[in-house]
């Protein structure tokens, strides 16, 4: 009769000290990533500031080149020469900008922006901070 000792192995696992140590690494990547898109998000949150208000100013110098004059109608009474009147919106705040959009010289109004019929851009935010300075969603007067 032979004789078979069997020799059990042992699987190891990780320690605690080794699990603790991943978890930490993870929570540093975590962190670093977490910061770097913040700051991604911010800066594109200025750019479509700024893009914002070119377009509103393209659209102004657009309007006014086609039609002549300094002034962005409002009202059906105030039609330049040679306009349709159908581009002439009526309501409220953003008239001009509405205006612009029927007259197919923008898509749609802005979000961040809001025109006065003589081109002057201004922050839409009702809210906002320091009378005007810089609103909520983050566009200040010098995106202008």
């Amino acid at each position: 009769m032979e004789n078979h000792i069997e020799v059990q192995k042992q699987d190891k696992g990780f320690t605690l000290v080794e699990l603790l140590i991943v978890i930490v690494i993870l929570g540093i990547l975590a962190t670093v990533t977490v910061f770097a898109v913040r700051g991604i998000t911010d800066q594109g949150k200025a750019s479509t500031c700024k893009a914002d208000s070119k377009t509103l100013q393209t659209a102004y110098e657009a309007f006014s080149a086609q039609y002549g004059g300094t002034t962005i109608p409002i009202g059906a009474a105030a039609v330049p020469a040679g306009a349709n009147a159908a581009y002439v919106t009526a309501g409220n705040g953003v008239d001009a900008e509405l205006t612009l959009v029927n007259a197919g010289f923008m898509r749609s109004a802005s979000s961040n922006w809001v025109m006065s019929p003589g081109g002057v851009i201004s922050i839409q935010d009702n809210d906002a901070v320091t009378a005007g300075v810089q609103s909520a969603n983050g566009c200040d007067a010098t995106m202008i």
